[in-house]
C-alpha cells in the first residue's frame, strides 16, 4: 500500500484542515473535549457544521467549553453528556443515551504516566482509560456508526495514540502489572499501542459496514495530560532516548491530525493507518530521532486481532 500523505503538516492547524468541509448533518462524539486538543477537534468540528456532543466526566467544565465553542463558530448545536471512560457503568449510561446515526467519534480522552491505580474491576488505569474503555464505548455504539456507514461519507473512528507507544508493545500476558513492576512509561506505551491495534482490527472488522477506522498521534502539546510528569519521571524518559525533543504544537496545531483523519475527504476510503503530522507515519524499527513513527508491532495483524479478542473476553463478550 502507498503512504497517504497531505497538503497539510506539522504547523497546520485543525481550521486549516477543515477549511473546505462541510459538515451538515453529520453527528459527532469527541471524548474528553474539555481541554487541550479535545476542545480544539470539537470546535473544528462544529466550525464545519457537525453536531458535537462533549462526552466527559466534568459536565460543568464541559457546559462552559461548549458555550465557548458556539460563541467562536456561531454553531449551537454543541452538546454535552457524561462519560468516565474508567466507569463501565458509565460508559454504558452513555451508549444506551445515543440514538440514532453517528458519523465521527473521536476517542480523544486519556490519561498519562498516572501513579499505579487500578479500577473498580482491577484493571490498570491507563490501559482502562486510554483503551478498554474506549473499546466498550465504540463496540456499544457499533449500530450507530454502522447506520451513519450505511450512507454516503460513511463513518468515522479516530483512535488518538501518541509516539509514547514506542515506550512499549502490548504485554499480553500482563496487561495490568499483576507480575511485574508497575512502570508508569511502559503503562502509558502499552494503552497508545493498543489504541493502534484497535484501528488496525476494527477496519478489517467494519470496513463492509462503511465505517473507517485510524489511528493518529496528534503531537507534542503542553496540556493538562502531562500534569503527572514528575522530575524523575522526565528523567527516566530522557534516559530512553530522544522522546523529549519533539517539538512543541499548539492545541490548534495538535488537533490538525485528527480533525484530518476525521472529516477530510482526502482521506475517504483509507483505514487501518496511523497518521502523525497530517501523513500517514513511516514504520520504523527502533524508537530514535524524534521519537517519530509507527513501531511494526502496533500494525501487527495478528497482535490486533489477539488483542480484540481478549479484551472483548474481559469484557464479557
Amino acid at each position: 500500500m502507498a503512504r497517504i500523505t497531505t497538503p497539510f503538516g506539522a504547523t497546520s492547524t485543525a481550521a486549516e484542515v477543515i477549511a473546505d468541509t462541510d459538515l451538515t448533518g453529520s453527528r459527532a462524539v469527541v471524548t474528553g473535549a474539555t481541554s487541550g486538543i479535545g476542545v480544539e477537534t470539537a470546535r473544528a468540528l462544529a466550525s464545519a457544521g457537525a453536531e458535537v456532543t462533549l462526552a466527559v466526566r466534568d459536565t460543568e467544565a464541559g457546559d462552559r467549553t461548549a458555550a465557548d465553542i458556539t460563541a467562536t463558530t456561531g454553531n449551537s448545536r454543541v452538546l454535552v453528556s457524561p462519560l468516565d471512560l474508567a466507569d463501565r457503568s458509565s460508559v454504558k449510561a452513555f451508549a444506551r443515551s445515543w440514538h440514532g446515526p453517528l458519523q465521527i467519534l473521536v476517542q480523544n480522552a486519556g490519561v498519562m504516566f498516572t501513579p499505579f491505580e487500578r479500577t473498580p474491576e482491577g484493571r490498570e488505569l491507563q490501559f482502562a482509560t486510554n483503551y478498554l474503555g474506549h473499546f466498550e464505548l465504540v463496540l456499544a455504539l457499533h449500530a450507530a456508526l454502522a447506520e451513519a456507514g450505511g450512507h454516503p461519507g460513511g463513518a468515522r473512528v479516530v483512535s488518538l495514540s501518541s509516539s509514547g507507544h514506542l515506550l512499549s508493545p502490548v504485554v499480553f500476558d500482563d496487561l495490568d502489572f499483576r507480575f511485574r513492576p508497575y512502570d508508569p512509561l511502559a503503562a502509558y506505551g502499552q494503552s497508545k499501542t493498543a489504541n493502534i491495534l484497535f484501528a488496525v482490527e476494527a477496519s478489517r472488522r467494519w470496513t463492509g459496514d462503511g465505517i473507517q477506522v485510524n489511528a493518529v498521534m496528534p503531537g507534542n502539546i503542553r496540556t493538562n495530560l502531562q500534569r503527572h510528569m514528575t522530575p524523575s519521571l522526565l528523567e527516566n524518559l530522557g534516559n530512553l532516548g530522544d522522546f523529549r525533543r519533539l517539538p512543541f504544537k499548539s492545541p490548534e496545531q495538535g488537533a490538525a491530525t485528527p480533525v484530518l483523519v476525521a472529516a477530510s475527504p482526502l482521506l475517504e476510503g483509507i483505514g487501518g493507518r496511523y497518521f502523525e503530522d497530517c501523513a500517514e507515519a513511516l514504520v520504523v524499527e527502533e524508537a530514535g530521532g524524534w521519537a517519530a513513527g509507527v513501531a511494526p508491532y502496533a500494525l501487527d495483524a495478528v497482535n490486533a486481532s489477539r488483542l480484540w479478542e481478549d479484551c472483548a473476553e474481559l469484557l464479557g463478550g
